[in-house]
């Protein structure tokens, strides 16, 4: 993904702000916190995580898939990927 680069400041705070997102759900979970305060921390970080996911694979798609240069296999190509990772993701 060479095009993270453009987003990469976006994207690695993103990425350490579920790293601090999980790191507080483990001290949740360690110091026996409230059930109901765990599964918010849990909700919260799958919302982070679904928004990285969401961001990056609208920034690949347009990238690659609408790449007016880019042949009709290689789009073909593209789109497997993109179906795969969908689909390993949705599971």
């Amino acid at each position: 993904m060479g095009h993270v680069i453009k987003n990469k400041k976006a994207i690695i705070t993103r990425i350490r702000r579920i790293k601090g997102q999980a790191s507080s759900l483990e001290t949740a979970v360690e110091t026996g916190e409230d059930c109901l305060k765990v599964l918010q921390q849990v909700a919260a970080i799958r919302g982070a995580v679904n928004g990285l996911m969401s961001e990056l694979l609208e920034d690949h798609i347009r990238e690659h898939l609408l790449d007016e240069h880019a042949d009709s296999d290689t789009r073909k190509n593209d789109l497997d990927e993109v179906i795969t990772v969908i689909r390993s993701y949705l599971k």
